[in-house]
């Protein structure tokens, strides 16, 4: 059926929208830089029979350190009709360069590397929202490994958004890679849960970031 025209300001494709830049996060995040939806422009849906609901989104992304940074994307996401456990297809286009973090993340990389003892923090954003400029590269690799974890449990009637780190504790490697150990809250804006989840990361700036294992946590933790 052909694609029918959204106003920016429901709730679908809004969800849609916070999806994708979620997606674009994961993908493209790293310890310098955090891809976060900024305003959707445009959007249309189409159902498509006995496939599912796909959204063709335009939107601007910001940057978490630096809110005007901004580029121009578009995507299509593709929500699965019947299979609960599928995740979304999400298709993207960057319209323009994200900055380059390169110094950024090499810094922050020998940094760690450097360290005598495993870093460990709790709680960032503090309940002010503060984040202690040390700690902005290890909420910023939240943010893009969270990405990975909201495209992985979405479907059309959430809305998933990191709230906070909890708590992460370096694990030590004897390769070149990063490892860190995350309990990080997840907010889901719907049903307004919020969410404990425990995910590892690696990270190494040539190879970028892996979710090596993820898990919904109880609520009490």
């Amino acid at each position: 059926s052909p694609a029918l025209e959204l106003p920016p300001s429901h709730s679908l494709p809004g969800r849609a929208a916070a999806l994708a830049a979620a997606f674009i996060a994961w993908r493209r995040g790293t310890p310098g830089r955090g891809p976060a939806l900024r305003a959707l422009s445009r959007a249309r849906r189409q159902d498509i029979d006995g496939v599912g609901h796909k959204y063709h989104l335009e939107f601007v992304l910001e940057d978490i350190f630096e809110k005007d940074s901004t580029v121009n994307c578009t995507a299509e996401v593709l929500y699965h009709l019947g299979n609960k456990n599928a995740a979304p297809d999400v298709q993207f286009t960057i319209e323009g360069e994200l900055k380059n973090t390169d110094e950024a993340d090499n810094l922050f990389y020998n940094r760690i590397k450097s360290l005598k003892n495993e870093l460990v923090a709790e709680n960032i954003p503090d309940s002010y929202g503060n984040v202690p400029p040390e700690m902005e590269p290890i909420r910023a690799l939240a943010w893009a490994a969270s990405g990975y974890v909201i495209w992985k449990n979405s479907n059309e009637n959430t809305k998933y958004q990191l709230a906070q780190i909890k708590h992460v504790k370096q694990v030590k490697r004897s390769d070149e890679y990063l490892e860190f150990d995350y309990m990080i809250l997840l907010h889901e804006n719907v049903s307004q849960e919020i969410i404990p989840w425990q995910m590892t990361v690696l990270w190494h700036p040539q190879h970028g970031i892996e979710v090596t294992q993820n898990s919904r946590q109880p609520k009490h933790v």
